[in-house]
């Protein structure tokens, strides 16, 4: 693993309060704040962000968060979005997210069960969104997975297990891999890093165990199973991650997950980024 980018701490709150203050619309002005000299700083990935990383903020300081940190695909969590069919509503999110220049292409993480009524709106909420992929809790049962593989294939959408680290419905990379084998191509995978490295299990093992599948990563650090970090500063091997995602064309949100300090996380985020920068460096 790369060695982590350090920055100093007053450097830190400096970068925090800028980008705060640019959110609130007040003094910086529309330019990236981590724009690179590159045209694409992110070699081809869909860099973006899970937004229960920004839950302590309302969506729309949310958005313009991630804007400013230059993240500018989104995996919504619920809380911030939630799943509505009617149209008056679905044209006021739309139009909130072309406002803030982010684009929304995941969703989760949702439950599903064999209940056809209660699944359908999740799938027309995320067509009408433009939602390419669901990070979903499946239960692990027959009707469950006969529904979803009708869904996939009728909406043209697809469906990411979420793993959730020890005692969850997923936990080990061999509780996805059975439960996607022999279903539609497009049930696969969410691979949270994080939550497996929890697991204790390798999340570069399970991206290439899972090859094909793999329609959504949340990119999250923990130090030995069990304490969440800045993203390259835990356990995870941040260029081995991305190389596995880069040797099969992955072309689904690559989205990070920095779940602690809520109520002020920019600073933090901010070291995130830039060792995923480095880290892609060497990709």
């Amino acid at each position: 693993m790369s060695e982590p980018v350090s920055i100093p701490l007053d450097r830190r709150r400096f970068l925090a309060s800028s980008v705060l203050a640019a959110a609130s619309g007040l003094t910086l002005s529309g330019q990236n704040l981590f724009a690179a000299d590159d045209k694409d700083p992110w070699k081809g990935f869909q860099m973006g962000i899970q937004s229960y990383s920004l839950r302590g903020f309302a969506v729309d300081k949310a958005l313009q968060v991630s804007q400013k940190l230059g993240l500018l695909f989104w995996e919504t969590f619920p809380g911030h979005v939630k799943v509505g069919t009617v149209p008056a509503y679905v044209a006021e999110q739309r139009e909130l997210l072309k406002k803030s220049g982010v684009n929304l292409v995941a969703y989760g993480v949702v439950e599903f069960d064999g209940d056809e009524a209660k699944a359908r709106p999740v799938f027309d909420f995320a067509k009408a969104m433009g939602i390419k992929s669901i990070s979903a809790n499946p239960k692990k049962d027959a009707a469950t997975f006969k529904l979803l593989d009708k869904l996939v294939e009728e909406y043209q959408i697809s469906i990411a297990i979420h793993n959730h680290g020890p005692g969850a419905l997923y936990d080990k990379i061999d509780d996805v891999v059975n439960a996607v084998k022999d279903h539609h191509p497009r049930v696969g995978a969410c691979v949270d890093t994080g939550h497996f490295l929890r697991s204790k299990e390798s999340p570069v093992e399970a991206i290439e165990r899972l090859k094909g599948r793999v329609y959504g990563v949340h990119l999250k650090d923990v130090k030995d199973a069990q304490i969440f970090k800045i993203v390259g500063e835990g356990d995870l091997d941040v260029v081995g991650c991305l190389k596995a995602l880069k040797a099969q064309d992955y072309k689904y949100c690559l989205a990070l997950e920095y779940e602690e300090n809520p109520e002020n996380p920019v600073a933090d985020l901010e070291i995130c980024i830039a060792n995923v920068k480095k880290a892609l460096s060497a990709v």
